[in-house]
This record gives structure tokens, C-alpha cells and sequence, in this order.
């Protein structure tokens, strides 16, 4: 089974907010210098879900990040965890995208990689919280999507995913390729190993440009 995470790097949720100053020119938030982006929560419930769909019928894993030269660190998190491969799409043209352009930028780094059976994503992001870019992406991709899985079970071609719902679950099954994007109610993602650790350490992560 070939899988590809979308992973996020996002502000690390620790900063005290005293720490953070406003730009009133650019009206931004400046984080505190020397504090590096960290993977979003949410993407790497996402990677835990490809990680034990790995363990049981084996294939690869392939980690994607739209961001900044740092998240290379997010793609060697994922590595550290799991995945076996991973891209970082880094370019001026990417910055300050909406949802739809963020899964554009996404939906092209994918078909670049090609084949694949199935497109994880965290079930929003843990900056913005919008929860849209999944669903939008399996759009562009022409893929079905399953929103906020909470257990996700793969055989012959087919994946049963139980999902979440407000007054409790509701099960579905979707043909391979799919797109799902999965809720924290997954589990908690697994620590990285030691000899993983080493491995993602040394990994030169290949930057894809707008190109």
C-alpha cells in the first residue's frame, strides 16, 4: 500500500504568548526568534494512522509539507516516526495561500509522485483550524473522501473507515485511491525510534519549487 501524509509545520503550541510581538506594519505575528515550527498535532495523528496501516500490510509511506526551508524538520519527524520518504514544496509564490491554493500546490506535488493508494491528512490544521484543504484536495485530485476517521481498515482495494459523527459513529467503505482525513480519536501517534532518529538525522529532504 503506497501512502502519502500531507504534514504541516506549524507554530510551536508551547510558546508562552507573552513571548509573541505584532508587526503593525505587515500586520503579523512575530514568534520569538530561536523557537523552531513543529509538526501539527492533527498531521501526526495522520501519520499514525499510515503507520499501522504500514505495519499490517506493509508498502511505503511518503510525507509532503508546503512551508519553509524548516520543514524539512517536520518531513524528518515523519521519517523518525515511520514514513520512508518525504518533500518539502517551498517557494515564494507558495506563501500566504488560502485553502484552495494550499490544496492545489498539494494536488500537484501528488500527481508528481504518482502512484499512490491512499491520501492522509490531519483533520485540520492546528494553526488555523479550518479543517477545509483535505476535502478540497480530494476534489482536485477526483478522489472519494472521508472526513474525520477514527479508524481506518484497508482490504482488497477497499478501505472500511469508521468515522465520527455528532451523536456518535457511522462506518463506510471507500474504493482505493481515497483521501481521508483522520480525527485525534485515532490514538495517540507513537514515539520515534532510536535507529529512526539516526536514520531521519542524515535524510537529505529534496525541495520541490512552484517549477
Amino acid at each position: 500500500m503506497n501512502i502519502i501524509v500531507c504534514v504541516k509545520q506549524v507554530l510551536d503550541p508551547e510558546i508562552p504568548p507573552a513571548k509573541f510581538k505584532i508587526d503593525p506594519a505587515a500586520k503579523n505575528i512575530v514568534p520569538p526568534p530561536g523557537v523552531p515550527p513543529v509538526i501539527s498535532v492533527y498531521d501526526e495523528r495522520a501519520l499514525e494512522a499510515a503507520c499501522r496501516l504500514k505495519d499490517k500490510h506493509k508498502g511505503k509511506i511518503t510525507a509532503i509539507s508546503m512551508g519553509t526551508e524548516k520543514a524539512a524538520d517536520v518531513i524528518k519527524h515523519a521519517i523518525a516516526m515511520g514514513a520512508d520518504d518525504g518533500f518539502v514544496l517551498q517557494d515564494a509564490a507558495f506563501e500566504n495561500l488560502d485553502s484552495f491554493g494550499a490544496a492545489h500546490v498539494l494536488a500537484k506535488a501528488i500527481e508528481k509522485i504518482g502512484q499512490y493508494d491512499l491520501v492522509l491528512c490531519g483533520r485540520q490544521a492546528a494553526d488555523w483550524g479550518a479543517g477545509e484543504v483535505g476535502s478540497i484536495l480530494a476534489e482536485m485530485l477526483g478522489i472519494p473522501v472521508v472526513t474525520l476517521a477514527a479508524e481506518i481498515q484497508a482490504a482488497d482495494k477497499t478501505l472500511r473507515v469508521k468515522r465520527l459523527v455528532s451523536d456518535g459513529f457511522e462506518v463506510l467503505e471507500a474504493p482505493m485511491p481515497c483521501l481521508i482525513t483522520v480525527s485525534s480519536e485515532i490514538g495517540l501517534p507513537r514515539l520515534p525510534a532510536g535507529p529512526r532518529m539516526m536514520m531521519a538525522r542524515k535524510k537529505v529532504v529534496p525541495v520541490w519549487k512552484a517549477q
